[in-house]
């Protein structure tokens, strides 16, 4: 059975795999489901569909192999619409509903509502027959009967239809929808570099094994370190003014650096970046940190990611003087310079979408000072900047 069902979801052009598919049939073998099509839906498509884009696929696929909505050769776009309007709803006594009699499966019920389709000719409503509403006809919405199509009925009422008939609109996935913190921890997951750092605290079990049997069967344990990300990250945020709108997205965005990066510094700033940043927004004032020390301090190899919106009067970018809440002696484009000279990589996340950019002199000016290395915090977006980094 699932073989050819693994061979249905390849002809629907499904990415999965043989090595995915063994795993489907143990997780069946240890009957981590039983006697459920929903629940086999859920754990197959855990398993088989590793990228968000194939769900869509992998519906079709499942729903053209069991036989669903896609498999029925039945048109009914042509159903007057105002058949199906909802004009009054008929409220049944439980014994009137225990006489409503169900057709006899869904080859009959589809078979009935095709000879249905080419004998009416007019609306129908509260009757037992035709495609309409609010009666006992197997066929149509607002009514009840325990077996049938519900046709252009906006929710469940009764649970009780074997069919659901609408018209299933597909579009493709948006690139360009806001970041949530799973898209977010999706696309960090391409920036990874594993290695094995720190205390020996992990057990190393082929090397374990290994050392016992060179050891005449006495155990002999080995440890390691635990396997991490690598890679290391500067971040800072730009915060308050403009960017309250996005705190929402530079949370969810904060939220996911922190469980994917190890080695992860942050710091923020207002606006343009100036001679200092700070690590708390309730003590900015009294605990700055000194973008000098940050120079000097930091190694070449981390990545450096600014997110802001670079929304601010040209002025607070390019002249001394320039920032609204200070005097700054030099202009924020000379320590922005040097952020991006002593670093080998760095990008700029704006949340505000791409398409309002051209209206802001300065985003231009920090688009130019980044060497066009600003990206929009879309999904799309990260994935470029992510590129860039690597």
């Amino acid at each position: 059975m699932l073989i050819e069902f693994f061979f249905k979801l390849k002809e629907y052009r499904v990415p999965c795999t043989l090595r995915e598919l063994l795993d489907l049939l143990s997780a069946m073998e240890k009957r981590v489901i039983f006697c459920s099509v929903d629940d086999f839906y859920t754990l197959s498509r855990v398993i088989l569909v590793k990228d968000e884009s194939h769900f869509d696929k992998f519906d079709r696929a499942f729903a053209d192999y069991f036989q669903g909505v896609s498999n029925i050769e039945l048109d009914l776009s042509n159903i007057p619409k105002d058949w199906l309007e909802k004009r009054f709803q008929q409220q049944l006594s439980a014994e009137e509903k225990a006489q409503v009699k169900q057709l006899g499966g869904l080859d009959e019920l589809m078979k009935t509502l095709r000879e249905r389709l080419a004998e009416q000719q007019k609306r129908h409503q509260g009757g037992n027959k035709w495609i309409g509403t609010g009666g006992t006809s197997p066929f149509g919405a607002h009514g009840y009967h325990p077996g049938g199509v519900r046709i252009g009925q906006d929710g469940n009422r009764n649970f009780s239809a074997a069919k659901v008939w609408d018209k299933r609109e597909f579009k493709n996935l948006d690139s360009n929808v806001e970041l949530g913190t799973r898209n977010i921890k999706v696309a960090l997951r391409k920036l990874r570099q594993f290695a094995r750092t720190g205390a020996a605290e992990v057990l190393d079990l082929d090397h374990t094994i290994r050392a016992t049997a060179k050891n005449a069967g006495y155990l002999d344990v080995k440890m390691q370190p635990e396997r991490h990300n690598a890679i290391k990250v500067l971040m800072f945020f730009d915060v308050g003014g403009s960017m309250d709108e996005y705190i929402k997205v530079c949370e969810e965005l904060f939220s996911a650096v922190h469980t994917e990066f190890k080695h992860l510094e942050y710091f923020y700033f207002h606006n343009c970046v100036y001679e200092h940043v700070w690590h708390d927004n309730g003590r900015r004032y009294q605990e700055t940190i000194e973008v000098w020390d940050i120079l000097h301090r930091f190694s070449r190899d981390y990545k450096i990611i600014f997110v802001g919106d670079a929304t601010m009067g040209p002025y607070e970018v390019s002249y001394p003087g320039g920032s609204v809440e200070h005097w700054n002696e030099e202009p924020g484009s000379v320590w922005l310079k040097r952020i991006t000279d002593h670093f080998d990589n760095c990008i700029w996340l704006n949340p505000q979408p791409d398409k309002y950019w051209h209206h802001y002199q300065s985003i231009g000016l920090i688009n130019q000072l980044m060497a066009q290395r600003m990206y929009p915090m879309t999904i799309s977006g990260l994935s470029s900047a992510i590129k860039e980094l690597l």
